[in-house]
């Protein structure tokens, strides 16, 4: 597999709901890279992980994880979820499943997201949620927060480059929960 350089920066930034924790930053220039960048992330996710991405159209975040599935080894084409709310894609390799939802339609946040069952999901599967900050944080007191931004400047070129910061909330991203690592193996 072809090496992809990543740009990191790992600072402490305050987080309102679990004092001080680790943020990550990661700048990545392709599509590629992104998907990459998702591969990575998968080795750090277990079963019972809760990840939230959040950026504009097209920021990204289908592509993120697509390479989060290519990472967990699981079954299916990982495409958005958007007119389908939720896919579930099986592991491959007796991993947990990949769950991938889009709650961009759905205002209701945790009520409207009950009739899809991802509390019943969470504890043996992966459940990542694009669009999901602000309706799906009661699921876990413990979650994966990963924003994407297009960088600014010149738009022809830097159109494809993307600032990606990383914030665990909870126990189980206590001390960035390999999160460091990962900015360090970049």
């Amino acid at each position: 597999m072809e090496e992809v350089p990543l740009e990191a920066q790992r600072s402490q930034a305050p987080e309102a709901e679990s004092g001080q924790g680790t943020q990550t930053r990661i700048t990545v220039d392709s599509p590629h890279a992104m998907q990459e960048l998702g591969r990575r992330i998968a080795g750090l996710l277990r079963p019972g992980d809760l990840v939230l991405l959040t950026g504009e159209l097209g920021a990204g975040k289908t592509t993120l994880t697509r390479g989060l599935g290519e990472g967990l080894g699981v079954r299916g084409a990982v495409t958005s979820p958007t007119f389908v709310i939720a896919r579930v894609h099986p592991s491959l390799t007796g991993g947990p499943a990949l769950v991938h939802v889009d709650a961009y339609r759905l205002g209701g946040g945790l009520d409207e997201m009950e009739d899809l069952d991802l509390d019943v999901s969470l504890p043996e599967s992966v459940v990542v949620v694009e669009w999901g900050d602000g309706k799906v944080e009661e699921l876990s007191d413990d979650r994966l927060h990963v924003v994407i931004a297009r960088a600014v400047g010149h738009e022809e070129v830097l159109d494809d480059v993307r600032e990606v910061s990383m914030h665990g909330v909870g126990a189980r991203w206590g001390a960035g929960a390999g999160l460091d690592a990962l900015a360090g193996a970049l």
